[in-house]
């Protein structure tokens, strides 16, 4: 199990839908504003619905969603972990985008102190990135995808490592620290379509971004996640050898497998329930689990659910595609013992085989029908009606007690990637390969297309925007420090924004847009990303 310096870790939930509003999880909301497919187009709906509070609306939600409740019943359930799913617009939006920034960013400090009082950790997760890593509505918006791709590939990737750099400054303070010691900096990047080479050399960017903030070695800043990208994990075996403390993350579904999935899980009880899905959990998760421990480094499941079926109102997106044949799986209080038993053992089995694991997600809000219509998706409602385990622990052993044997992974992870001896001298091989930074080849690009005169930002914005402390009423005394939102006092340089005087196609839909002819005017071609400087290998701790 998990432990980066802190406490055994069991299990883990997600706090989806809190702060990145999705259909199926939020789906009273978009049934209120029909024609919503995403928080874009719900927040140009709601925005224009001023009778009823406008965006401020959203508000409301965060305030009410989550309650301090809902972390004292994780802590209750045996759970010690979080994942903290998170928008760029925390901190800002730029001019074009209709999400509501900043408002959020309070109630993300209050999950934050809610967790340090109730004993648990946080995975800190940056679901959404500017022009979306994956054309899906829970990256704030659904269609194509504009990061690392096509036109505004380079420029939006700007945005990312700046708002990546901003998040790292404020938890990497001595006050947060402790309780979000992992940092998962992009949600699913869809990398076959960007392309493994160029997220790879973000990647290191990115590392050596964080890591001049922070500092090398175990308890400077938070561990790295980078998400496995639809490839599998066994696609990144060897990644980046010798870096500080980067963790690879996978969301197994099998929901989303593109089969049919009709075989019966109401089997009976006991190791009879479940029928064949809890043995192909051990087999389809937990090998893969264990060869990366050893192969990548430290490996998580960030993401997985009971969800076998993608049966579910929302759950593939709106409009709703729901089926006649899964009326059964709309409404958990019709459910049998045995559908119950068969949904718990097949949990466990997932739970065993992972290890180190977030159920997505812990709540799943009423529809307008007046009761939870995505049932297999929430954690909290499993709890309540019986088919997730009261105790985690329990599902350890479930694999081997079905017959499922393998070569179980040994605890031991080496010293760089825990961040021990060596942790920052990356492999000479990775920096020849990856450095280059912006990649030598952007996906997405026409034929015969001049990538150096693709869009870019200069590094001019000021001030650069950074997330507060939170407010105190009274003040605490002197001899308490709350922190400024910004760790290291040498990272002064500005941020990423628009040349004047330049064209900009549609930074969330530029992929077909032709390249311009020419570079823009007074483009800063060494851009980092706002980041300060970049360590060059020399300069990697030794």
């Amino acid at each position: 199990m998990l432990q980066l310096e802190i406490p055994l870790n069991c299990g883990s939930v997600n706090l989806g839908g809190l702060f990145v509003l999705e259909p199926f999880i939020s789906p009273a909301l978009y049934q209120k504003y029909p024609g919503a497919i995403d928080e874009w187009t719900l927040s140009q709906l709601m925005a224009a619905d001023t009778a009823n509070g406008g965006l401020n609306q959203l508000e409301d939600h965060y305030n009410t969603f989550i309650t301090e409740q809902d972390i004292a019943q994780i802590a209750g359930a045996g759970l010690n972990w979080i994942r903290l799913p998170i928008p760029f617009w925390a901190i800002e939006k730029w001019d074009f985008e209709p999400f509501l920034d900043k408002v959020c960013w309070p109630y993300i400090l209050r999950v934050f102190q809610w967790a340090r009082k109730y004993g648990l950790r946080i995975n800190l997760d940056l679901h959404t990135i500017p022009g979306s890593q994956n054309g899906y509505n829970h990256s704030g918006k659904e269609g194509s995808i504009n990061f690392m791709n096509g036109v505004m590939g380079v420029a939006n990737a700007e945005r990312a490592i700046n708002y990546i750099r901003i998040i790292t400054e404020f938890i990497s303070q001595p006050e947060w620290q402790p309780v979000v010691p992992v940092f998962s900096i992009m949600n699913e990047a869809l990398t076959p379509t960007i392309g493994k080479d160029q997220m790879t050399s973000f990647y290191l960017r990115t590392h050596d971004m964080i890591r001049n903030i922070t500092g090398y070695g175990e308890g400077n800043g938070p561990y790295m996640t980078i998400h496995d990208g639809f490839l599998g994990l066994a696609e990144w075996a060897g990644f980046l050898e010798g870096s500080d403390r980067i963790m690879i993350d996978t969301h197994p579904y099998f929901a989303f497998d593109g089969q049919t999935n009709t075989e019966p899980i109401a089997t009976g009880v006991g190791l009879l329930a479940g029928g064949q899905w809890p043995q192909m959990a051990c087999n389809s998760f937990g090998p893969p689990m264990n060869q990366s421990q050893t192969a990548f480094g430290v490996s998580i499941a960030g993401e997985f659910s009971t969800a076998y079926t993608a049966c579910g109102l929302f759950v593939s997106g709106v409009p709703d595609n729901t089926l006649t044949e899964c009326a059964l799986f709309l409404d958990a209080s019709q459910w049998n013992a045995t559908m119950k038993a068969g949904l718990q053992e097949f949990a466990m089995a997932s739970m065993d085989a992972l290890q180190n694991w977030f159920f997505w997600t812990w709540k799943v809000g009423n529809s307008t029908s007046g009761y939870v219509e995505a049932p297999l998706w929430s954690y909290k409602l499993g709890l309540e009606l019986g088919w997730i385990p009261t105790d985690p622990r329990t599902a350890l052993g479930t694999c081997a007690a079905l017959g499922v044997s393998g070569t179980p992974f040994d605890g031991t992870y080496l010293s760089w990637q825990t961040g021990g001896a060596g942790a920052g001298t990356i492999s000479p091989a990775s920096v020849s390969s990856y450095s280059q930074y912006p990649p030598t080849s952007i996906s997405g690009l026409t034929a015969g297309a001049t990538q150096s005169n693709l869009p870019t930002y200069t590094l001019t914005g000021s001030p650069v925007p950074t997330l507060p402390p939170p407010t105190f009423s009274p003040q605490p005394p002197a001899s308490v420090s709350i922190g400024n939102g910004w760790h290291d006092v040498n990272d002064q340089a500005l941020s990423p924004t628009e040349v004047s005087g330049c064209s900009y196609p549609n930074a969330w839909d530029a992929v077909s847009s032709p390249v311009p002819a020419a570079p823009c005017p007074a483009t800063a071609t060494a851009s980092n990303g706002g980041a300060g400087p970049v360590a060059t290998p020399a300069a990697r701790r030794a």
